[in-house]
């Protein structure tokens, strides 16, 4: 069962993380999630949130998952987690080929078991803060279903407040109605329960859609509502495995929320490193 937290404060300082991609078997990535975890704990922020891809191959290895968790546990704030493709799985799209790691109930599941929620609301400082499982979108999965239920009814119970959207996947490229491509697809949250999204948050004053997953920073605004890409903070992808949209390099996003405002940071920890995929992937293999 969700629950619903209430944070009254007239401040509320948010650090979100994503695409940490942890494994015992891959030090290097390690080495970066503790100069970001060294930042978090002297910057002392109220929440963390992973926004996903927490592990490395949670589908095939609950071990990463568990790993992972035992490193978040040691950031000196509270965190909160939302899954990620290798964390439960990937969701199809109607143009795309299917995922080689299908999501499953079964993945989510795991997850639940390691991280306790893979969707959640709580208000701060004015604002009406909504997590959500991007990655069980269009799988056709009882939890879908569910969780845009209970989306619905959140959204119903904000009485007003600005909302800030955190999920794995960013809703699309430039506007709602980008069509997909096969070779883009599983970036974006897909078709057709993008639209079914997109017509939810229509009853909500939302402000803010903070999102991981590509593995670019990436900042801009469509309507009123501002869409944050938070980088990687384990590793980039070379050029030549995906076009460049943003920038790449490893990172991490600070926010300031006060009521009716607020403040990005985009920030690099220091001493982290712009790890190349290339350099991992024999590592990877080593299990």
């Amino acid at each position: 069962m969700m629950t619903t937290v209430v944070v009254r404060m007239s401040e509320f300082r948010l650090i979100q993380i994503s695409d940490t991609h942890l494994a015992r078997r891959l030090p290097t990535l390690t080495g970066n999630f503790d100069r970001v975890r060294e930042y978090i704990d002297a910057r002392r922020p109220d929440l963390v949130i992973n926004s996903g891809d927490i592990a490395f191959d949670g589908p095939t290895h609950r071990d990463d998952l568990e790993f992972a968790k035992t490193l978040h546990d040691g950031i000196a704030a509270p965190c909160r987690y939302l899954p990620g493709n290798h964390d439960i799985g990937d969701n199809p799209t109607e143009v795309g080929p299917v995922p080689p790691e299908p999501a499953t109930e079964r993945h989510r599941q795991t997850f639940l078991s390691v991280f306790g929620e893979d969707r959640w609301r709580f208000d701060a400082a004015g604002w009406c803060f909504v997590g959500l499982n991007s990655l069980i979108m269009n799988t056709g999965l009882e939890s879908e279903a569910e969780q845009f239920d209970w989306l619905a009814s959140q959204l119903s119970d904000a009485n007003g407040k600005p909302v800030a959207l955190f999920l794995h996947k960013p809703l699309y490229l430039n506007s709602p109605d980008d069509a997909e491509f096969a070779a883009t697809a599983i970036r974006y949250v897909p078709m057709p329960p993008r639209i079914h999204l997109l017509q939810t948050l229509r009853a909500a004053d939302l402000r803010l859609v903070a999102s991981g997953h590509v593995h670019q920073r990436r900042d801009f605004t469509f309507g009123h509502t501002r869409h944050v890409w938070a980088p990687s903070a384990g590793f980039v992808i070379p050029d030549r495995i995906q076009d460049v949209v943003g920038i790449k390099e490893v990172g991490l996003v600070e926010y300031r929320f006060r009521p009716d405002s607020f403040e990005v940071l985009h920030v690099r920890a220091p001493g982290q490193v712009d790890i190349s995929l290339d350099s991992l992937t024999g590592m990877a293999s080593k299990r």
